[in-house]
């Protein structure tokens, strides 16, 4: 079976890792210079490196591989399985200095998962770590941003995009076409993961070809087509009938603002696209749900400009 692209390109040394934030690099250094981490919150958009650096972090520290504990959250959301995975191991003494608890897409667990944790990086402070990793701070809880150093990972600009993903497929041999290539890195961006896992699914026989219909995110695909034709609203109306629930709105929303070269190149062009992607956001569904904040969905999908 072939190697998956996004691990054997993801970097396991801090020399490897790219910092789009001096000071950040110099605040990582000085946790693994002085052997030691505080509790962390690592947020961002999906695909721009917080897993990675938070590994990179555990390897760099020489943590125990037995001292590890990974974790995805969005499938062990509830309070029981806190209480039962990570309780019992953070219970028990480590074979190193610390234990290191990694909980990927931490927003994902419910409130009253979220506030067990509390107690158990308290209770625990002296042998163990937790690291969460998270897309949407405003869903973790008061309590744990304030027992966290939080660390916003911020997305790398599309053309570093783009160049990554163009090595990847010169070291892989594979041949593409400069536009194919476009139209996978405007699908994805600013998700580097989904864009290489992406790439790797879809070039047969040394080459890349355009993205498979039966794939999920392929109405994107189709999308940035009639964006590069002109076709603003009729990709607009594709877009949003193949949505397939209140769920994946967000991310579309979030989509659209990190990509709004697709409505035009002016200022103009791109104010009038954001304005009708927040107006769009107001209209759904998502304000509906009790659990979204409204002004602050706003407020993180404007700064993702």
């Amino acid at each position: 079976m072939k190697e998956l692209w996004t691990e054997k390109y993801r970097p396991s040394t801090l020399n490897g890792y790219v910092f789009r934030d001096d000071d950040q690099k110099r605040q990582v250094q000085s946790w693994i210079d002085s052997k030691s981490i505080p509790h962390l919150l690592f947020s961002g958009e999906p695909g721009t490196g917080k897993t990675t650096l938070a590994k990179i972090l555990i390897n760099e520290l020489g943590v125990d591989e037995y001292d590890v504990k990974e974790i995805n959250a969005s499938r062990e959301t509830g309070i029981d399985d806190v209480r039962n995975v990570v309780t019992g191991f953070v219970s028990t003494m480590p074979f190193g200095e610390f234990k290191v608890v990694l909980l990927d897409e931490a927003d994902y667990m419910s409130k009253n998962a979220q506030a067990s944790l509390r107690s158990l990086m308290e209770e625990h402070h002296a042998t163990a770590r937790f690291i969460l990793t998270c897309n949407y701070p405003r869903k973790i809880i008061p309590a744990l941003h304030s027992r966290c150093e939080g660390f916003h990972i911020e997305k790398i600009d599309q053309t570093e995009f783009t160049a990554r993903v163009a090595q990847i497929l010169i070291t892989e041999e594979v041949d593409f076409e400069l536009d194919i290539l476009d139209n996978y890195v405007k699908a994805t961006y600013p998700d580097l993961r989904s864009c290489i896992k992406k790439c790797q699914t879809n070039s047969i026989d040394g080459t890349l070809h355009n993205l498979h219909k039966s794939d999920s995110s392929s109405y994107k695909f189709a999308a940035v087509e009639l964006f590069k034709q002109g076709n603003i609203k009729e990709a607009r109306q594709h877009i949003l009938s193949n949505v397939q629930s209140d769920a994946e709105i967000e991310g579309m929303y979030r989509w659209l603002y990190n990509n709004l070269d697709l409505f035009g190149t002016t200022d103009e062009e791109k104010d009038q696209a954001i304005l009708a992607i927040r107006t769009g956001l107001v209209n759904h569904a998502i304000v509906a749900d009790p659990e979204i904040n409204l002004s602050a969905t706003l407020v993180e999908l404007t700064t993702l400009t």
